[in-house]
């Protein structure tokens, strides 16, 4: 962490970077996006590098992987414009998700990371032209996606062992059965669903009887 406090490397660089930007200016004034994606770029792998050299220090994933990100979706915007229309928000939450689920790769007693994790992949779903084409209710693929979330949640390891986090199945539950009724109602499937609950919860109640008196 030293590097951080370095007043004569800092000092380097934002010279650099002020030459950098005034011969972008002069010579390239139209490339300006695809240049600050470049820096980007270049500074994503600076946190990365730091990662890989101490690899205790998962924290800085998290802006490697964002800038990295941030990067990729600037330059290619630049270049491609009619893709930060369609994908960019997606691309944008996909790629801060994917920077906790690497968190909680390198040190599963990071689970905590899961969470926001599974958010945002749930967020990036809903952004994207999936959601747009009527496939799915945005709001079933919500509530299905951060039941999935707790569910990973109460499945995968948290430290040494699986199933320590039960807790989350409870949430996992109930974000799952509101997104199957939202997407029941949303596809005119909840009239037929709702008679079969409820002819299933009295052939319970009609086998606990008969069992009962049978005993």
């Amino acid at each position: 962490m030293k590097w951080l406090e370095n007043r004569l490397l800092w000092g380097a660089l934002l010279i650099l970077a002020g030459i950098f930007f005034l011969f972008q200016t002069i010579f390239f004034p139209d490339q300006g996006g695809f240049i600050w994606g470049v820096l980007f770029f270049l500074a994503s792998f600076l946190f990365l590098g730091y990662f890989i050299a101490n690899r205790k220090q998962w924290w800085a994933l998290l802006p490697g992987i964002i800038l990295l990100d941030l990067g990729a979706l600037i330059a290619l915007s630049s270049l491609f414009p009619s893709y930060e229309d369609s994908w960019g928000g997606s691309v944008f939450l996909g790629g801060i998700g994917l920077a906790f689920l690497l968190v909680y790769l390198v040190d599963r007693s990071n689970w905590w990371a899961l969470i926001p994790g599974g958010v945002l992949f749930t967020l990036a779903t809903v952004a994207s032209p999936i959601s747009e084409r009527g496939l799915w209710d945005t709001g079933a693929l919500f509530f299905i996606g951060l039941g999935l979330t707790f569910a990973l949640v109460g499945v995968l390891p948290a430290g040494d062992r699986p199933f320590q986090m039960k807790w989350a199945f409870i949430p996992a539950a109930v974000l799952l059965t509101f997104g199957v009724v939202i997407a029941a109602a949303a596809t005119d499937l909840l009239a037929y669903i709702w008679p079969v609950f409820l002819i299933l919860g009295g052939l319970i109640l009609l086998y606990q009887a008969f069992s009962r008196r049978s005993n």
